[in-house]
């Protein structure tokens, strides 16, 4: 993995590491009409692929510092300082990309949020009576719009509710 990386100079490998970035932060990503005399097309689209993995998979999955480093053990010491030092430096945003295209899945977010917990003292059914409801208003931000939503719930349909949203979580925790 990334053995093709050393057949950049080594001067110009963290130059080249943080346009990577740049690119998985949607900004530009390198050229290859930059790099053509240092990597065939083949040879290019590999690279690149392959670093972007390599950036995404340590900050997405959290791993370590030492197990990111011995994942690219095997590259000469110059290169790895130059990698370790751009993810080091750039972890961060690289996870807020990483988020970004998380939540970019799909086009309603939640903005925000109120509860109140209410008691029904009073209803046409007598076995309704004094059930503890919840109130949930939320903010909801679509397509640029904020759209206001009002749930009323009783006790199960917020267990409901919460395991849903825990059972999510679990997914975006899985994929981050």
């Amino acid at each position: 993995m990334l053995q093709l990386l050393e057949k950049l100079p080594p001067g110009r490998a963290l130059e080249f590491l943080h346009k990577i970035v740049d690119g998985i932060c949607s900004r530009a990503y390198p050229r290859y009409q930059d790099y053509g005399s240092v990597w065939s097309l083949a040879e290019w689209m590999e690279v690149l692929e392959e670093t972007v993995t390599y950036f995404k998979t340590a900050v997405g999955k959290n791993i370590s510092d030492e197990e990111a480093a011995q994942q690219i053990h095997e590259l000469n010491s110059s290169y790895q300082e130059a990698i370790t030092k751009c993810l080091k430096g750039r972890k961060e945003e690289i996870r807020n990309a990483l988020v970004e295209r998380v939540n970019a899945i799909s086009s309603a977010q939640l903005q925000d949020f109120d509860w109140q917990l209410k008691l029904a003292l009073s209803s046409d059914k007598i076995s309704m009576l004094q059930i503890p409801l919840l109130n949930l208003d939320l903010d909801v931000r679509e397509n640029g719009e904020i759209k206001p939503i009002s749930i009323e719930m009783n006790k199960e349909e917020l267990q409901n509710l919460i395991n849903a949203l825990e059972a999510a979580n679990k997914v975006t925790d899985a994929i981050l």
